[in-house]
């Protein structure tokens, strides 16, 4: 019913930047917070940055001043730029929305498949 599609990663070496993005599709009928997470090998999931409503965002120490979450409530979608990565940064990065469908008594959590960010060179 809802679906969230994450594009951008890959392969950059570090002082690098990528520009990873997430749309929401399906039933929404309107979207409360949005979020990246990442979880690198052996490591838990973690939160990296969050924006809520249009334009509250919240950082990870480690990301911040680096990463850039911003979101386009048009397109229901969410984006964040990650400049000078580091190697630490390698993660598959997931998409997470906490949104309500049409029909629902209250908002839902919903996650995208993940998008792989390797930092080497």
């Amino acid at each position: 019913q809802v679906q969230l599609v994450e594009s951008g990663g890959g392969l950059v070496q570090p002082g690098g930047s990528l520009r990873l993005s997430c749309a929401a599709s399906g039933s929404i009928f309107s979207i409360v917070t949005m979020a990246w997470y990442r979880q690198a090998p052996g490591k838990e999931r973690e939160l990296v940055a969050t924006i809520i409503g249009r334009a509250g965002t919240n950082y990870a120490d480690s990301v911040k001043g680096r990463f850039t979450i911003s979101r386009d409530n048009a397109k229901n979608t969410v984006y964040m730029q990650m400049n000078s990565l580091k190697p630490e940064d390698t993660a598959v990065y997931y998409c997470h929305a906490h949104l309500l469908t049409y029909g629902a008594a209250r908002p839902d959590a919903y996650w995208g498949q993940g998008t792989q960010v390797t930092v080497s060179s």
